[in-house]
């Protein structure tokens, strides 16, 4: 009885040995390396389903077409083609590979798509004596419309930051926050941002997280909720622009904003790149970065392909020789006609 209850006990630590994979099992060598990418990817990378539907992305069988391109006498740079070019497969800009002499990056999420952003035209708009703070850019237009330029979400914003910039912009009949070419970086400054335009605690969005190594493998959707910011809130009419570089912490600015009361999204379909990133080291010292925790919108949507505005809006060939940009006139005139609105309303009640 004692010997069969051994068996059991040692059957059973083979079974979860087989199961958890480390590191230290993959050789430094080109297929030590290969196989050790693939598998992190495989088991931590949080869109494979919706890769799978959206054009039929089998991870197995790219191991096997691109792991027969491998040699055991192949330098590195010949390596991190191979592996490079897998990535490729899953076609996100969130997935990274860098080594010392490179970093592999999937780019064709806004190569392909109209620019929908110009600096010169920019410059015409900002003027030579904007203001600047933690980044952002920000002036009053001179038809009395507020515009925000924010490049980057890389850096911190504090309230009492966003209180000056408000208070400058306070007379104003309504805000333009261009997000335009913001290929992302911290979340949490997309979300103090955000929470200048609400006044209670708001659910934004949600997200999951990986509970296994499955390709299905999540937890229930999480809330995603904002608390309202202690300093000076926008209550007037918002319009946010957006093109197909508006990326990741920028992608979620949008998706944070796009539902809330008095904001109108404007320009072109955002890049995407909405997966909580995931890092991870193979044994010759290289660094891969991918999604590990998919996001969604209040509507429970995935934002990983990007964000529809309400009003689509392309950047003008006519317009730019003339020195305008046509997604920026487009949101000054949305304003003005909230404004209208509004007396409109006033005087029906008058």
């Amino acid at each position: 009885m004692l010997i069969k209850k051994f068996l059991v006990f040692f059957l059973c630590l083979i079974v979860g040995l087989s199961s958890c994979v480390s590191e230290s099992e993959f050789s430094n060598t080109p297929q030590g390396n290969f196989d050790a990418l693939w598998q992190i990817v495989d088991e931590h990378y949080c869109f494979f389903p919706d890769k799978a539907e959206e054009y039929g992305l089998d991870w197995r069988e790219c191991y096997d077409r691109y792991s027969a391109m491998l040699m055991p006498n192949m330098n590195n740079e010949q390596l991190f083609e191979v592996c490079g070019k897998m990535l490729a497969e899953l076609r996100d800009g969130h997935v990274n590979l860098a080594s010392p002499f490179n970093t592999a990056r999937y780019w064709d999420w806004h190569e392909n798509y109209p620019v929908n952003f110009s600096d010169s035209l920019q410059r015409i708009y900002l003027g030579t004596d904007y203001r600047l703070t933690c980044g952002i850019k920000y002036c009053i237009l001179p038809d009395n419309v507020g515009y925000m330029y924010i490049p980057s979400f890389n850096g911190s914003v504090g309230s009492g930051n966003l209180d000056a910039i408000f208070s400058y912009l306070r007379l104003c009949d309504g805000l333009i926050v261009d997000v335009r070419n913001n290929e992302g970086g911290l979340l949490t400054m997309a979300q103090d941002l955000a929470a200048s335009f609400i006044n209670e605690k708001t659910t934004v969005g949600y997200i999951a997280h990986k509970t296994g190594a499955g390709h299905n493998s999540f937890s229930d959707l999480e809330p995603v909720k904002l608390i309202p910011s202690e300093g000076m809130r926008w209550q007037k009419p918002v319009v946010v622009l957006s093109n197909r570089r508006t990326y990741s912490a920028a992608n979620a600015f949008v998706a944070y904003m796009k539902d809330l009361p008095l904001v109108t999204t404007v320009g072109d379909r955002t890049g995407g790149g909405a997966g909580l990133p995931y890092n991870n080291e193979l044994p010759n010292g290289w660094t891969v970065r991918f999604s590990a925790c998919p996001t969604y919108d209040v509507q429970m949507f995935s934002t990983e392909n990007g964000i529809e505005p309400e009003y689509r809006v392309d950047l003008l060939s006519e317009d730019f020789v003339k020195g305008k940009d046509t997604i920026i006139e487009y949101a000054r005139t949305l304003i003005k006609s909230a404004l209208r609105a509004d007396s409109g309303d006033q005087n029906k009640v008058m």
